[in-house]
């Protein structure tokens, strides 16, 4: 887990794991008051360089098909579709980006 500081204030959380798939993005959340700051971003691409840091050639994560709006926004920064399962008894879209 990485934790991203705003001026002292806690503004995000990067979750990392690597499991059988790959090179997991668990979770990304950037406090509602950093939210339009780059915070998001930069987590995001710290997530990548430790994903090509570890060898991997991509990384995946997955959502829930419910949040439309977060499926645009993995699809903006270059991760595309590819399954959707049921995962802890919610149906999710599954998404992995290549890295360069």
């Amino acid at each position: 887990m990485v934790v991203a500081e705003f001026d002292g204030a806690i503004a995000g959380v990067v979750v990392l794991t690597i499991t059988d798939e790959g090179f997991l993005l668990e979770n990304v959340a950037v406090d509602p008051k950093f939210q339009g700051k780059g915070v998001g971003r930069t987590l995001l691409t710290l997530a990548e360089s430790k994903a090509r840091a570890s060898g991997y050639r991509s990384i995946y994560l997955y959502i829930n098909e419910m949040m439309t709006e977060n499926q645009s926004l993995y699809a903006k920064v270059g991760y595309v579709e590819y399954g959707r399962r049921i995962n802890g008894g919610y149906a999710r879209i599954f998404m992995r980006k290549q890295l360069s």
